[in-house]
């Protein structure tokens, strides 16, 4: 035993020593792992806190709070005179918190019921809004920019989870007047169509945001929001009262000549401002949705006719110009006919001329003299003529959807397409471009680019481009002196001398010539009118009844203020009617004369007595012109036109209506001769179908042409009238009428045959 203990005692003695020694290793090994753990999670929260701050807050953002657009103020669309034509009010909108609805099915019931006013607006039916109510949790729209009465309907409710924000809405006070110049604006405040779609960007102005933050259960605790910057100001060419002159006089004509649709534009001939721009028929951009896609078309800048004798004011003004002749030089209009390439040009049919002075040539709108006066002056000198007076080109005009209109380069025309084009035929132009063309001779011959944006003012209140000045009314007052400097775009096209003799004419025109019914009233006045014949764009031909009367003209002769376009499509009814200066005429008449008293212009002429006016007469008024022009070269034309020029749209869709038309008159055909009806059915077709086909139980001047009567007059004048009424004439017999079908007075479709019997 003794032996024993030492031993185990130095056995003991080395194992309590590395005990000791592995204390320090343990506590090293603890602070590392410690070290390490803190590292990890410092790291960790580096990494989470500052590296991926952004990322968590704006997750936060989303789970907290609910962010959307507020529209910013829409700008102001002033006349000329600062008035206000288009603006913004506030209007109540009302959205929900699905989250806060106990019973959604119940409410969205309740809420479409009030505001679910229109039938047509399917945004706000019971589906609709359970739709938007069922795809979020946060936030639902139910209803945009409700009138008063709807949203004091729905407070009333006071319905839980429903609440109210204020929008902007796009109020136009004066309705209608301009509406195709001013546009209108959707339901989230884009512009479509007008000044607001061309000026979308600028008008609009940059949105605001608001922040509705929400706790855990999705509750709406409060919102803050982001202040929208409103939209710059535009001040318009318009004068507000010009307009409503405008569009008084175009409402009568309608409503008189019963036509498809009219326009008329009227400028200030020293800026080329446009003073008024009136469309029929036309809408309530307050109420766009009920507004059709034809009715929302500006036929001023869109659309292309076939001037016709309006466009022989081009022809003598680059003759004259040319020196090739003087208003008092003699010019033979050989009877009234002209032959050359084939092709034969007559004057109106009550004209048989002869050498007279190239003044009466005009006053008497003859064909034939417009045609040796282009023969004169060759293709090449008059096409650019034509270019210089701003047709085949876009004028700028601060408006969208312009077309260019149809003009081919001459190596591109026909035999005798220089005698066709100097009549007015074979070329497209718009009513802006016409106005353009006689403002050029009204001024002085100097062509100056349409205009209807007078000035654009940004958020600071300053005119954008003039940082100094402010938007102010700018009156017209009748200068006599051109912009100087010229504008961009402006040039000289024919010499003052040229201009003020062509001023004289057309002041022939309205005093001796066609244009009678243009006269005013202690104001001198000057113009042109014209008769053309429609293209049919299905079949590339022209029309036999459907017309285009149009007049140009200025005021007051010595001392122009304003030039006036007027364009009538398909007047209709009988006798003449439907001829320039019988439609188109007198609407400058009632224009041109409250406007320059409007303005305050002196009168040049001696005030006369109002009397009646008298019934015109085929040779008081410009007759529809003769079928000399190639329609079809004029509709190839189109070919070439640009890609985004809408007067390839509206063919094409002219086209295919036109297909559909054959269409369903086919399968009409077809299913009438594959039904064969039963004796009892045929009876009572005939009993019910018999009274519709009698002719005099149509109305007269709507699509009907009521028949002459002819019976006892010569094949001479027979034949005049059955071209008025526009009706294809079958003549049998030699002599003076003796009967005719149908009889006289009947109504009929235009174009139908008229056959007369005639005996000596």
């Amino acid at each position: 035993m003794n032996q024993t203990a030492p031993f185990q005692l130095r056995a003991n003695r080395p194992r309590g020593s590395n005990a000791a020694s592995l204390l320090p290793l343990r506590f090293w090994l603890i602070c590392l792992a410690m070290l390490i753990w803190v590292s990890l999670i410092a790291v960790k929260l580096f990494w989470l806190q500052i590296m991926r701050h952004q990322e968590f807050v704006e997750k936060a953002q989303k789970q907290q709070q609910h962010t959307f657009e507020v529209a910013p103020r829409r700008g102001v669309l002033y006349d000329r005179n600062l008035r206000e034509l288009a603006m913004t009010v506030q209007a109540d909108s009302i959205f929900a918190v699905p989250s806060e609805i106990d019973d959604k099915t119940a409410t969205v019931h309740q809420l479409a019921q009030i505001v679910h006013a229109n039938p047509e607006d399917s945004w706000t039916t019971e589906a609709q809004i359970n739709e938007r109510v069922d795809a979020s949790r946060g936030f639902a729209w139910i209803a945009r920019r409700v009138k008063p009465e709807v949203a004091a309907k729905v407070k009333a409710l006071n319905l839980k989870g429903i609440y109210f924000q204020k929008e902007f809405e796009r109020f136009y006070p004066d309705n209608q007047i301009a509406a195709q110049v001013l546009g209108y604006v959707g339901v989230d405040d884009n512009g479509l169509g007008g000044m607001e779609q061309k000026f979308d960007a600028p008008l609009h102005g940059k949105p605001g945001r608001m922040y509705a933050a929400v706790d855990a259960r999705r509750r709406v605790m409060g919102s803050t929001e982001r202040e929208p910057e409103p939209g710059a100001n535009l001040e318009l060419t318009i004068d507000e009262n010009i307009q409503f002159i405008a569009e008084k006089a175009l409402d009568a004509a309608m409503q008189r000549t019963k036509a498809d649709n009219g326009t008329v534009v009227i400028q200030d001939v020293h800026t080329g401002q446009i003073l008024a721009l009136a469309i029929r028929p036309t809408f309530n951009p307050n109420d766009f949705r009920h507004a059709t896609p034809a009715l929302l078309r500006d036929h001023a800048v869109s659309d292309v006719y076939e001037p016709g004798s309006t466009f022989k004011l081009v022809t003598y003004a680059s003759a004259i110009d040319q020196h090739i002749v003087k208003p008092d030089d003699m010019i033979d209009c050989q009877g009234g006919a002209i032959t050359f390439n084939g092709r034969t040009i007559h004057d109106d049919q009550h004209d048989h001329l002869g050498v007279i002075t190239v003044e009466q040539a005009l006053e008497h709108s003859s064909d034939v003299a417009a045609v040796k006066l282009a023969l004169r002056m060759g293709r090449d000198n008059f096409y650019n003529y034509i270019r210089d007076f701003g047709f085949g080109a876009r004028s700028g005009l601060e408006l969208p959807g312009e077309t260019r209109g149809l003009l081919r380069r001459p190596d591109r025309w026909g035999a005798t397409s220089i005698g066709s084009i100097a009549i007015g035929q074979e070329i497209g132009v718009t009513p802006i471009q016409l106005v353009s063309m006689v403002s050029t001779i009204a001024n002085g011959g100097v062509y100056l680019p349409p205009h209807i944006l007078m000035a654009e003012q940004g958020k600071d209140g300053k005119v954008v481009g003039q940082p100094t000045t402010q938007l102010a009314a700018e009156p017209l007052h009748g200068g006599e002196e051109l912009p100087d400097p010229l504008p961009p775009g402006a040039h000289r096209v024919i010499s003052t001398m040229s201009a003020a003799e062509m001023r004289k004419m057309m002041e022939a025109v309205v005093l001796y010539g066609t244009g009678k019914s243009a006269q005013l009233n202690g104001y001198s006045s000057g113009g042109k009118t014209g008769t053309a014949q429609k293209i049919d764009p299905a079949t590339h031909t022209y029309s036999k009844t459907m017309h285009i009367a149009s007049f140009a003209g200025i005021a007051p002769v010595n001392s122009p203020v304003i030039a006036v376009a007027v364009v009538l499509d398909n007047p209709k009814g009988g006798g003449v009617s439907y001829y320039g200066g019988a439609a188109s005429a007198p609407v400058f008449t009632q224009v041109a004369q409250e406007t320059l008293e409007y303005l305050g212009i002196p009168h040049d002429i001696d005030l006369r007595p109002l009397s009646a006016s008298k019934n015109l007469t085929a040779k008081d008024v410009e007759p529809a012109q003769e079928e000399t022009g190639d329609a079809s070269e004029l509709v190839a034309a189109m070919n070439d036109l640009p890609a985004d020029d809408p007067l390839r749209e509206s063919i094409s869709n002219a086209k295919a209506s036109a297909k559909a038309a054959k269409a369903q008159k086919q399968a009409d055909a077809k299913s009438d001769t594959l039904h064969q009806p039963t004796v009892a059915e045929a009876q009572s077709s005939a009993t019910t179908a018999q009274p519709q086909v009698v002719a005099v139980s149509l109305p007269v001047g709507t699509d009907g042409v009521k028949v002459p009567s002819l019976v006892g007059l010569p094949i001479r004048q027979v034949v005049q009238q059955a071209a008025l009424a526009g009706l294809n004439l079958q003549v049998t017999g030699r002599g003076l009428v003796r009967s005719q079908e149908p009889a006289a007075g009947s109504v009929v479709a235009p174009g139908s045959q008229l056959t007369v019997h005639c005996a000596r």
